[in-house]
């Protein structure tokens, strides 16, 4: 940790690989400082929660107000859900006062420097058709970017990464039914917390923003002869997806395609692109499928569709 990632379908073409199990995940992050810092939009305590990687609730230690960021939260909770989380924000940033300095003095740290201690915890499942099954859970801590403690949900007690952590590791592990909780939590409290909430999530969540790709070529500069040939996607929703670029109905080496990754774009969808260099007289010869989970069937496209 540094605390700040269906079935088979064919084509004329052959057979794509099928696309792994849908994931969904729920997690909750926060962040302390150890003094204010005179930074916009930089608090000294903060929180979110995260559905699936968008943010559906806020809170930070100048307005202390636990908020939805989502219309649908919104609309769905209740008043005394936002009331009784605003009261365990506020209850969570004492905490993370008390346990910065804690751990600065554990530590040796000068009090006029800027120290950052941070706790994530939540859960992923994978949903494969109707059945929903657990497959991760984290509960974790930083201090200063590197990793403190976190908990092994296999063993139910707490690993402490550095000598730092140890005493609140003992403390912890000392209270085995606050360890039985914290798996209890997260195997189960979260994920039907995750599912509620999914089911609560408007269309732009639960329905997927469809992909929009385009294929393009631009000249080597080097090398007059030659191509870089991209196939690019953009505006889907969930992350998943699958951009396969093919020559003559064949899947290229992995080591023949640039790619950058899935991407996040400012609206909450995201993109990826993937380019190969290519031979100008060969520029036919390509097209890109891409594959997701919205589709009916995978989008195939040739430079200039």
């Amino acid at each position: 940790m540094k605390i700040f990632a269906l079935l088979c379908v064919f084509l004329l073409y052959g057979a794509l690989p099928s696309l792994q199990a849908e994931k969904h995940s729920l997690y909750y992050i926060y962040t302390g400082l150890s003094k204010p810092v005179d930074l916009p939009g930089i608090y000294q305590f903060s929180a979110m929660g995260l559905l699936d990687d968008r943010q559906i609730d806020y809170y930070n230690s100048k307005d202390q107000r636990k908020i939805p960021k989502q219309d649908w939260i919104k609309e769905k909770m209740q008043q005394d859900y936002w009331e009784k989380g605003t009261q365990s924000r506020k209850s969570k940033e004492q905490w993370f006062n008390v346990n910065i300095d804690i751990l600065m003095k554990r530590m040796g740290h000068n009090e006029s420097d800027l120290h950052v201690l941070q706790w994530r915890h939540g859960c992923e499942v994978e949903q494969d058709g109707d059945e929903v099954k657990f497959s991760k859970g984290i509960n974790e801590y930083g201090f200063d970017g590197e990793d403190l403690m976190f908990f092994d949900i296999k063993e139910s007690q707490w690993v402490a990464t550095v000598d730092a952590a140890l005493p609140t590791k003992r403390k912890w592990d000392n209270v085995p039914i606050l360890n039985q909780y914290t798996k209890g939590y997260l195997e189960k409290e979260c994920v039907d917390w995750l599912n509620k909430f999914r089911e609560y999530a408007d269309e732009d969540l639960r329905n997927s923003s469809l992909p929009d790709v385009h294929m393009f070529a631009k000249k080597n500069s080097d090398d007059r002869s030659k191509l870089k040939l991209s196939c690019m996607a953009t505006g889907f929703f969930p992350k998943d997806v699958q951009l396969t670029i093919m020559k003559n109905q064949k899947h290229l080496p992995d080591d023949e395609i640039e790619s950058t990754g899935v991407r996040p774009n400012h609206d909450g969808s995201y993109q990826m692109r993937k380019s190969v260099e290519v031979k100008e007289e060969e520029k036919a010869e390509y097209d890109c499928s891409v594959q997701h989970r919205k589709l009916q069937q995978p989008i195939l496209i040739k430079v200039g569709n």
